[in-house]
């Protein structure tokens, strides 16, 4: 080999060594600037679940299943009849309670009647008195002309003083029958307002044997058979509101630092993959990590202790409109990228808000209903008298 022929190769290979090199630092500086630019700006974990509210659905009463409306998988709307109990039992207890508000009523109209008994027996026995006083009047002159004995003057005396004390009798048997009148119509009278209270409470069990859904959503883990004695508080079934879900993406701690509540956030989900991506934000950061709150939390303080890294549960609140076109389920996996460009957030949540975050007005009864119905049994009884 000539020298001529050796210098071409040794050009080539530094030609070759300086392009591999320009290469490698041209590929620094690119990620370089893609940390600094990107990488760092953003948090992304691929540990991250769908969660949503499971409103279990319970009975507010005790009675047998008669029949049961909706199954796994099916949609139910707000206020619909899910589960329907044996109406028997409630119904006699609804009469029963109707009976005793009518007999409460009729009762304390014996009571009213009395004060007005006594009230005329206190006229009668003060008419008695005003006589007995005219008679001893017109005896005392006659008395101290001889005309007639002393003894008649002290039986005269006698008469008086039996007259006020009777007065004095029927003045408390008066004030007696009054103590748990006075003051009060009868329609408004304690122990009527207790009874109708009674009344009332039968009237909504007799209601609450049509179980309702609180919410719109699709029914899951039903437990409830037909025929089953059911009782207060016994879980039939949940339903899923599928418009009501967030992500619960778990970050490692050292991953937290630039997470703020605020930030935007990317979601894609294993059902469709990378063809759906779901926009969302940062509501929230856990008071603890997973460990923190599990049924058995792990003791740190032995001599076997090995560091691992914790997860810290981080909220997403994602778009309806969006659960709306592609639906998810709750457990779903999902990967999740929150651009952290914006920290100007803050790390803890907002104080409680003033107007409550869920509720439900498909539980509501129509108590005017009710009071109705007591306000017709206490009229019906009612009949014949003054209900003042």
């Amino acid at each position: 080999m000539t020298n001529e022929t050796e210098k071409r190769l040794r050009g080539k290979r530094r030609f070759a060594l300086v392009g591999i090199s320009i290469v490698f630092v041209l590929g620094a500086i690119t990620y370089l600037l893609l940390y600094v630019f990107v990488l760092s700006q953003r948090e992304e974990t691929d540990n991250a679940y769908v969660g949503g509210n499971m409103v279990t659905l319970t009975s507010q009463v005790t009675g047998s299943v008669q029949q049961i409306r909706a199954d796994d998988t099916q949609m139910v709307q707000a206020g619909a009849a899910v589960v329907l109990l044996d109406p028997t039992d409630a119904q006699l207890a609804l009469r029963q309670a109707a009976a005793r508000l009518g007999n409460v009523v009729r009762q304390l109209r014996e009571r009213y009647a009395s004060v007005d008994q006594y009230a005329a027996l206190v006229k009668e026995r003060r008419l008695a008195v005003a006589r007995a006083a005219d008679d001893l009047a017109r005896r005392l002159p006659l008395a101290a002309d001889h005309t007639i004995a002393a003894e008649d003057v002290d039986h005269a005396r006698q008469a008086l003083a039996q007259a006020r004390a009777a007065v004095a009798v029927a003045l408390r048997q008066e004030d007696a029958a009054r103590a748990d009148t006075a003051g009060v119509p009868l329609a408004r009278n304690p122990a009527v307002l207790a009874a109708r209270a009674d009344f009332e409470q039968a009237w909504l069990a007799a209601r609450r044997d049509a179980i309702l859904a609180p919410v719109s959503g699709y029914v899951a883990k039903r437990s409830v058979q037909v025929g089953a004695h059911v009782t207060p508080g016994m879980s039939l079934m949940s339903i899923v509101p599928l418009d009501q879900l967030w992500v619960d993406a778990n970050f490692k701690e050292s991953e937290l630092k630039n997470i703020r509540i605020g930030q935007p956030a990317t979601v894609t989900a294993d059902l469709y993959g990378g063809k759906v991506t779901y926009h969302g934000k940062v509501v929230g950061l856990s008071a603890g990590t997973g460990s923190a709150f599990s049924l058995l939390p792990a003791q740190n303080a032995n001599g076997n202790w090995i560091k691992v890294v914790q997860r810290l549960p981080v909220r997403i609140a994602l778009r309806p409109d969006e659960l709306k076109a592609h639906p998810l389920r709750i457990g779903l996996s999902t990967e999740v990228k929150v651009d952290t460009h914006d920290r100007s957030g803050t790390v803890l949540g907002m104080a409680m808000p003033a107007q409550p975050v869920y509720s439900t007005q498909a539980l509501q009864q129509p108590m005017q209903e009710a009071d109705a119905m007591a306000d017709r049994i206490v009229a019906q009884n009612l009949v014949g008298r003054n209900p003042g």
